[in-house]
């Protein structure tokens, strides 16, 4: 019986095969890049806010504890947002007439709270508890990156579960001495990974298949 298809029909066959593979690979890794991009988690990305509060200016240049204005950050899920009168403890003597801070004074006269833009968004179906983390040493640097040189606010990290799984793997890289949790310049020494483990001993710290499990952060 003759040849129907010419022999080179193999070779085309081959390469249309392995091209398409590789179309698809090249677009499933363009899919996930984008899924990464600081366009789509909105990391590094300044937020503006009806007052443009500086961090760097109150942290790092007055020396102001993060729990003086997020109050709850050791004992509840949400560190809180600071009420207008934590605001006012200082700025009724300091910058009162400031036109930057008429929001901070008006919000002050008329008892309505300022609508803050919020920083670190969490999809509904993710479960954080602030406390729990601060509590068992992990350091606000570790995911707010240093809030202490912002001037404005933003994301450092991208907040997206593969970020999170990356300290949930492997917590003694991470986890740092309780009283240096609020600490900004605090930095891992040369043994963190033996420091770590000891840590995560005397902390009490799950092991790693609860930290992994699906229903410890999706309840």
């Amino acid at each position: 019986m003759p040849q129907i298809f010419h022999r080179s029909t193999n070779t085309l066959s081959k390469l249309s095969i392995f091209g398409a593979v590789f179309i698809l690979v090249v677009f499933v890794w363009v899919l996930m890049q984008i899924n990464r991009s600081e366009y789509v988690t909105q990391a590094n990305v300044v937020r503006v806010q009806p007052v443009q509060f500086s961090h760097e200016h109150h942290v790092n240049g007055l020396g102001i504890d993060c729990r003086y204005c997020h109050t709850t950050v050791e004992e509840s899920s949400f560190a809180g947002i600071p009420p207008t009168k934590t605001c006012m403890n200082c700025h009724s003597q300091i910058w009162a007439n400031s036109p930057y801070l008429e929001p901070v004074r008006e919000s002050w006269r008329t008892g309505r709270a300022i609508q803050w833009t919020r920083v670190h968004n969490l999809a509904d179906f993710v479960y954080f508890n602030h406390s729990i983390h601060v509590n068992k040493g992990i350091g606000c640097v570790t995911c707010h990156g240093r809030v202490d040189q912002m001037p404005l606010t933003w994301q450092q990290k991208s907040l997206q579960m593969e970020w999170c799984l990356e300290c949930h793997r492997q917590p003694e890289r991470f986890i740092r001495p309780r009283e240096y949790v609020f600490s900004m310049d605090w930095q891992p020494p040369a043994d963190q990974i033996a420091l770590g483990q000891k840590l995560v001993r005397e902390y009490n710290i799950p092991d790693v298949a609860f930290l992994t499990s699906c229903s410890t952060c999706h309840r």
